[in-house]
């Protein structure tokens, strides 16, 4: 692929690969670009709790909210295009809600995410759209993601370096830290083998023999 082909190919990024950024870079490299995945417990139950939220199309939750579960939303501004689980109309204003199967915490990379979806919904409905909401599923709890500029500012930064990485094509150096513990990319990334591969042909130097 040519270099204008590389520029198109990441005009617009996956939502759901800015979490991924912002958890490792890594983990978004070998999922977006090698198309790499494994599946371990967590991966699952995540699987699980999406299925609730996947059969897309508009619905009214329990307590007479309108909803629609997987909206596609996009912003060629951003330059940002994905799927919302669910994005619930408060009084004809959109909120989107992503659903998380583990616990949740604030200023966690999952902001990102949310943040990205609330600025698409701002451009497509013309809306303000002031928060999003993450359901952690280990709790059962709600949690409100304010989407000031702040977060905004975090946002970009954190894609202009996502789509570094996908132009290249660079593998980012893995973490090796406590992030990879309950990874299900763990065995493919390797995060412990650090070798530099061009260290491989540097002659070494020579041990004693007399000891």
């Amino acid at each position: 692929m040519d270099e204008g082909a590389d520029e198109a190919a990441w005009t617009s990024i996956p939502v759901s690969a800015i979490e991924h950024f912002a958890y490792c870079p890594r983990q978004a490299a070998l999922i977006h670009l090698d198309r790499y995945f494994a599946d371990n417990t967590d991966t699952q139950r995540g699987h699980f709790a999406h299925e609730v939220v996947d059969s897309g199309g508009p619905s009214v939750s329990r307590t007479g909210i309108p909803t629609w579960s997987s909206l596609e939303i996009s912003d060629s501004e951003l330059g940002v295009h994905g799927v919302c689980d669910v994005v619930e109309f408060h009084q004809g204003e959109p909120v989107p809600v992503e659903h998380k199967s583990g616990s949740y915490r604030p200023g966690s990379a999952a902001d990102l995410q949310v943040a990205a979806q609330v600025l698409c919904l701002r451009r497509m409905f013309s809306a303000a759209v002031p928060h999003g909401v993450i359901f952690a599923g280990r709790h059962r709890r709600r949690y409100e993601v304010v989407v000031d500029d702040a977060l905004e500012q975090r946002l970009r930064a954190v894609l202009a370096r996502l789509r570094q990485v996908f132009r290249t094509g660079a593998l980012p150096a893995p973490v090796n830290d406590a992030r990879c513990d309950r990874c299900s990319l763990r065995e493919g990334c390797m995060p412990s083998v650090l070798v530099d591969a061009s260290a491989l042909f540097v002659p070494q130097p020579l041990g004693r023999w007399d000891d």
